[in-house]
């Protein structure tokens, strides 16, 4: 499908984050509260074959191209294991041949070859042939020297496409059981409207994203691991992206690694969500991960443990 690019002719200043938006777009949210539902799987294997098999039944009700954002970290990996497996053996081509393949997120200034990015775990991951096979990969670029420019470009790029199909997603641990999705942090200014944007690292995020890593297997030197110390900003998108999405799928496979997630996931499924709709932006920039629970086509896989 071709569609016209819209030009992000809109960028605001919320403190030191830097937010993008296109001209005359409003996602819809209904402010209320709603039930949230998750699918408790015994093993992250079968959390990955349930991802799977989403990707592949969303295949089987659309035509032509499929938009997905990759989803770093632990999360997915399953998923991908298994999917590294069926395309080594030739047996996905006819899907692997309809993706368009997007990042999430990205610390920046980095090397795109660096051991801690989400496109060198992407590659160990899911495999050559993966990348051989599928239609385009975009990552976000963090080795350029204007990174504005770069996130600018890539955004354009996904909703020419047609905008995203399936957006993958987590759930990061934050202070008091708040969350983030993507890199979403609390108190970041990001507003419904807002698609990506620009925000200054914290070292806690930089002991998350090293930690989660290195939980994951990914092979980091030394010169990797002190480049990532070095990021001063981390490339985002953001809630009208998560929101604008056909389908998520969620998965939360890592509260044994990362036990605050406990906390954070119940906060996130008993908060009452107000019926005022200021009100319910400020809970989401207090706590991104509300964001999730906004959409209405979403799938979350966890492992039993999550519930604590």
């Amino acid at each position: 499908m071709n569609t016209s690019v819209k030009k992000i002719t809109e960028r605001r200043s919320a403190g030191n984050n830097v937010w993008l938006r296109f001209p005359n777009a409003k996602p819809h949210v209904t402010a209320g509260d709603r039930y949230f539902d998750y699918d408790a799987l015994e093993t992250e294997e079968a959390v990955g074959r349930a991802m799977y098999k989403e990707l592949v039944d969303y295949s089987n009700e659309k035509t032509g191209d499929i938009n997905i954002i990759l989803l770093g970290g632990r999360g997915a990996q399953a998923m991908y294991r298994h999917i590294k497996s069926l395309a080594g053996q030739g047996k996905i081509d006819e899907l692997l041949g309809r993706l368009n393949v997007f990042t999430q997120d990205a610390l920046a200034p980095m090397r795109m070859d660096n051991g801690l990015s989400f496109v060198r775990d992407f590659e160990r991951l899911l495999g050559d042939d993966f990348f051989q096979r599928i239609k385009s990969f975009t990552p976000m670029r963090t080795d350029t020297g204007n990174l504005e420019a770069a996130l600018t470009g890539y955004v354009e790029k996904l909703n020419s496409l047609g905008g995203i199909d399936i957006f993958f997603l987590g759930l990061g641990p934050e202070a008091e059981a708040a969350s983030h999705l993507c890199y979403i942090k609390p108190g970041c200014g990001a507003g419904f409207d807002d698609f990506a944007g620009i925000i200054p690292i914290s070292s806690s995020i930089l002991e998350h994203h090293i930690t989660k890593f290195k939980a994951g297997g990914s092979e980091i030197s030394a010169a990797d691991e002190a480049e990532c110390r070095a990021a001063t900003h981390i490339l985002t998108l953001g809630p009208a992206a998560i929101l604008g999405a056909k389908r998520i799928v969620q998965s939360i496979v890592d509260a044994a690694t990362a036990p605050a997630k406990i906390a954070s996931f119940k906060r996130l499924i008993e908060t009452k969500l107000s019926e005022d709709a200021d009100e319910l932006g400020r809970q989401t920039d207090e706590n991104p991960g509300l964001l999730i629970r906004l959409h209405p086509d979403v799938r979350s896989y966890i492992l039993p443990d999550l519930l604590g």
